[in-house]
C-alpha cells in the first residue's frame, strides 16, 4: 500500500518512528513534513495528507501532532476521509475493521514507542469487515453528502 505520514511539530520524532515502520512492513511511504522541530500549523499537513487519499493518490494515510484531535478533526473535514484517533490496538482494529477508516491519526506526546508501532502494525494489517457495517459507512458517506442517513436502506445500501 502507498501510505502518506505527516506530522506537526509536536508529531515529527514520532513520524521518524512510523517511515520506519511503514517500511519495514513492505509499504510505499510518503512523507508530506514537516522536516523538522520547527512549528508548523497542524491544519497544513492534515490537509495534504486527506486530499491525497480523497484523491487515490495514496491509499491510507498516519497523521501525528501533541494529541492527534486537531489532525483528526482537520482530516476528516475533507471529502471521502474517516480519519480514527486511536490511542491504543483495540481501537486501531476497530477503527479498520467497523469504520473502514483510512487515516490514522495519532498523539506524539502521549504514546511511547512500543505502544506506536502496535497501532500502526494492527491499523495497516486490519481489513474492513463490510457486512453490517458497509452500511453504516454508507450512512456516513450519505451525510457528508447531506443527506440524511435514514435514507441508506439495509437492502440496498443507497
Amino acid at each position: 500500500m502507498k501510505i502518506v505520514v505527516g506530522s506537526d511539530h509536536r508529531g515529527f520524532e514520532a513520524k521518524q518512528q512510523i517511515k520506519n515502520i511503514v517500511s519495514q512492513l513492505g509499504h510505499e511511504c510518503i512523507d508530506i513534513g514537516t522536516t523538522d522541530n520547527n512549528p508548523v500549523d497542524y491544519p497544513d499537513p492534515a490537509y495534504l495528507a486527506a486530499k491525497a487519499v480523497s484523491e487515490d493518490n495514496a491509499d491510507r494515510a498516519i497523521l501525528v501532532c501533541g494529541t492527534g484531535i486537531g489532525m483528526s478533526i482537520t482530516a476528516n473535514k475533507v471529502k471521502g476521509i474517516r480519519a480514527a484517533l486511536c490511542h491504543d490496538e483495540l481501537s486501531a482494529q476497530i477503527s479498520r475493521h467497523h469504520n473502514d477508516a483510512n487515516v490514522l491519526c495519532v498523539s506524539g506526546d502521549l504514546i511511547g514507542e512500543v505502544l506506536l508501532r502496535k497501532i500502526v502494525e494492527v491499523w495497516l494489517s486490519t481489513e474492513f469487515n463490510g457486512g453490517r457495517h458497509q452500511r453504516r459507512v454508507k450512512k456516513i458517506t450519505a451525510i457528508e453528502e447531506g443527506r440524511e442517513p435514514k435514507e441508506v436502506t439495509n437492502n440496498n445500501g443507497q
